[in-house]
This record gives structure tokens, sequence and C-alpha cells, in this order.
């Protein structure tokens, strides 16, 4: 029964937010919840939300100083390089830009940590795809699916949780499995080609020039057009007679109703208006809040940050906390500009944190109700005897679904031991196995249990279940191709 429950909460959560019927906030929240009553456990409701939230809580604050160090780190320049070298290489072209996307998340995520990919990432890309008009779900699609594949370093997680649950070491899990990572991150790049040459066909090739140019003409038109219904008004006869001074007045009357009709309008296009070209100061070279002469303060504070994530000198939060707090007593002496800068990154830093709460709801419910658990056995339970001696191809199958649905905790130390367990009792290694484990991570990326993902749509402001509709089938793909390597190369 808690098998069943389990796998129909998720498809219901899964199909609401894919539809735009709930919000990924109020479906993560109002879901289990009611499923948790439905179990019969309504009463624990409290004890599993609050047990996740002290699971994830962590990582919520991790989130929260990441935005806002990352955020200080665009907004004084420091990933402008980075930006002007994209732009040189992409010229405009939605191919190029598509391609760039994957290359760029590639290299980022060699620092293990997939928020801090995303912010890049979009950061940097954002202002191409908005000012040429290409498709943002593109961008989040090839980025998360990037990050997917290069999350399986050694310090990525999976690595070590799989190292750690199996009890083997990390270097014998990762490097045998370099070959099959690295055709599918060629996979990745051919994808981003061919996402890049759709967009290509159907916006064709500009330059950003060009498409600077086309936006200043559209706002002189519309500029004209409010000026023209002006003069027509002066070229109204001021003393003719009455018949027409009445068809003048009937005219200005229908004039103003019309504008009337339209201003509210006018003013929410006004207003997102604002918030895209807030979005897109990326671009823009002479921001008040660029500190050219901290650049390289700030690139060795970052680097130092980044140094100490993979050596683990502090929890990650703590680092991020006191990353965070150096770069604006820094770089924004007086306490107004620190509020600015906190208040200019509050949005993404709510977003987040809020999705990454709701998530507890989920997670605790799942977890503290027993349907992981069940459903994990229900899993392991259904695969046929016959299929003993392929253990390691089983397992990599049932990566995909597995760590798309749950925690990566939940299945490294949960699911892979009974799975190690069963592939010894046929002579498959540990080492097979653990292996095999890593090749959903692809997909894994863009769980809605992820809180790293909700960074990506929010970012780039792409619903969650746009996100998920487009990227799911492409990742799922690419973890296949890297199954299909690991099994060509002998290594599965």
């Amino acid at each position: 029964m808690l098998t069943i429950l389990g796998f129909a909460m998720i498809a219901t959560f899964l199909v609401l937010i894919m539809m735009k019927k709930m919000s990924p906030i109020a479906a993560l929240v109002l879901i289990p919840a009611l499923f948790c009553v439905f179990v019969g456990k309504g009463a624990h409701l409290g004890d599993y939300v609050l047990e996740g939230v002290g699971n994830l809580a962590p990582t919520a604050a991790m989130l929260m100083f990441a935005i806002v160090y990352f955020g200080v780190m665009i907004d004084v320049g420091l990933f402008d390089p980075i930006v002007r070298g994209i732009l040189r290489f992409c010229k405009a072209d939605p191919l190029r830009i598509v391609v760039g996307t994957a290359v760029l998340a590639a290299i980022v995520s060699l620092d293990g940590d997939g928020s801090t990919t995303f912010m890049i990432t979009v950061s940097a890309m954002y202002p191409l795809y908005k000012r040429l008009k290409m498709s943002l779900v593109v961008m989040t699609g090839v980025a998360a699916t990037a990050n997917g594949v290069m999350n399986t370093l050694p310090w990525g997680g999976p690595t070590a949780r799989a190292a750690t649950a199996l009890k083997v070491d990390a270097a014998d899990i990762f490097v045998p499995m370099i070959p099959a990572l690295a055709v599918g991150l060629l996979f990745v790049f051919v994808l981003a080609y061919v996402l890049g040459r759709r967009e290509r066909k159907r916006l064709g090739v500009l330059t950003l020039d060009d498409v600077l140019e086309t936006e200043t003409e559209t706002v002189t038109e519309t500029v004209l057009v409010r000026t023209g219904g002006g003069k027509g008004t002066d070229r109204s006869p001021t003393g003719g007679a009455g018949t027409g001074a009445d068809a003048a007045s009937q005219n200005e009357g229908a004039a103003s109703q019309k504008e009337g009709a339209g201003s509210q309008k006018d003013d929410a296009e006004s207003q997102n208006d604002d918030e895209d070209d807030e979005r897109l100061q990326g671009l823009d070279p002479d921001r008040a809040t660029l500190r050219p002469k901290l650049y390289w303060f700030n690139a060795g504070l970052t680097v130092a940050l980044l140094a100490a994530m993979i050596m683990e000198i502090l929890p990650i939060p703590v680092l991020f906390l006191l990353g965070a707090a150096l770069a604006l007593t820094v770089n924004f002496p007086k306490m107004a500009d620190q509020k600015a800068r906190v208040a200019a990154h509050a949005e993404n830093v709510l977003n987040v944190s809020g999705m990454v709460f709701a998530a507890a709801v989920f997670t605790g419910v799942l977890t503290g109700t027993g349907m992981v658990k069940h459903m994990a056995d229900w899993l392991v339970g259904a695969i046929p005897e016959g299929m003993g001696p392929h253990m390691g191809i089983v397992t990599g199958l049932l990566s995909l679904p597995l760590t798309y649905f749950m925690s990566n905790d939940g299945f490294y130390f949960g699911v892979l031991p009974v799975l190690a367990e069963a592939g010894a009792a046929h002579g498959v290694s540990p080492l097979e196995i653990a292996r095999a484990s890593l090749v959903g991570q692809a997909l894994h990326m863009s769980s809605p249990l992820v809180p790293a993902v909700y960074v990506l749509v929010g970012m780039a402001k792409v619903e969650f279940g746009d996100h998920t509709k487009f990227t799911v089938k492409w990742a799922a793909l690419t973890s296949l191709v890297v199954l299909g390597a690991g099994i060509l190369f002998g290594i599965i």
C-alpha cells in the first residue's frame, strides 16, 4: 500500500506542476501533507516536516549566502571577462550560444557545486538569450544536463557517497568511469549543437548590435506613435463650426478612452521591461557597482573559497556565510550600499530558500512514512532472478528513476547497499555496482528534490514545469548514453 501511495504522490506532484495547476512550493507542501493523511499518519506530519527541515536547513543556509556571495561577485564585475569571452565566441549566433552554455556549465562545474554553476552560467548567458529572444528552457536544460554529468566528480557528492556506502575507494570508482563520462559530456555538447541549430533556424543569425538597434527603433516608434496622437489634436480646428468642434471632441474622447483602456497594459509592460533591463545589466560595462580596483582581491577570495570547499576546511554553509560577509564589507564599505546589494538579491534568496524548505516537507513525508523504503524494496524485489549476473546494468537503469525521485543520500545510503548485496551473490563486484550508480546523475540534477535546480529556474525566470517537460527526456537520454558507453568499454 505504501509503495502505491508513494508512486501516486510523486506522480500527482509531477502532473500538477507540469500542467501548471499548482506552483512548485504549494505542490511540495500540500500534496505530501494530503498523502500523509491518506497513509494514516497525519498526527505525525509535524514531526516529519521538522525532521525534513532540520536535514535541509544547512543546504538552505548554503544557498542563501551563496546567492548573496556570487550575486555580489557578479555586481562587482568578477565574471565580466568570462561573459566577454563567451560573447566573443558566440557572436550572437544561437548555435554558438547554446554550445557556449554547455561548455561554460561544464567548466564551472569543476568546483563540484551545482548552485554555483547555475548562478554563474545563468548570469553570463541570460542577457544573450533574452536579447536574442531565445528559448530560456534550452539554457536551463543544457546547463542542468552538463552539470549532472560533471556532478560525478569525486568531490561533487555522489561518488563520495557511493564510496562511503560500499566501503571502497572513491578513486577506484571514478577513474575507470572517466571514458564513459567523457562520452556523456560529448553527447551533451552534441545535444547543445542540435538544439542550437534549431534555435538558429527559428531566429536566424544576428549580431548583438543589430538586436540593440532593433530595440532602439521599437522604442523610438512607440514614442513617435504617442507623439503623433498629440499632433493630431493640434491639427484639429480651434475656431471652426460647431459640428467640427463636436466631431473633434468625440474623436478626442474616443482616443482618451482607448488610451485609458491600454494604460494598465502599458504599465504592466513597462514594469516587466524595467525588470528585464535590471537583469540585463550584465552587458553594461559602466554599471555603478563595478569595482575594477578590487578585481584581484575578489578573484583571490573566490579561488580561496572554492579551494576551502574542496578541502572541506569548514562546512560549506559557514564558508559562504563568511565569504558573503567579507565580500560585502570590502566591496561596499558603506552600510547603505550593503543593504542595497542584499536587497537586490533578496528575491532570488527568498525564492530558493522557500523552495528548499517546501521540499523538506516532501522529503520528510516520503521518508518518515516509510514510502521511500517500500518503493525501493519493491523495485529491488521486482528484479528477475536471471538478471543477477547483470546487476551492474540493472543498477545503472534503476539509478535513473531512483535518483530522480529520491535524494542522493536516500539512494546511495539506503538502496545502493541492497543492490550491491544482490550483485555480490552473483559475483558482481561492489566497484561495478558503485560505477553503475553514477549513471543517473544527468537526470538527477533536474529532480524536484535537488535544491540547486530552483536556483537555475529562479534566476532564469523559467517555470519549473516547463523546465521539467523539456529537460527530462534529454537528461534521461544522456544517462543512457553514459550507461551504454560504460557497457561498451567494459566498465559496467
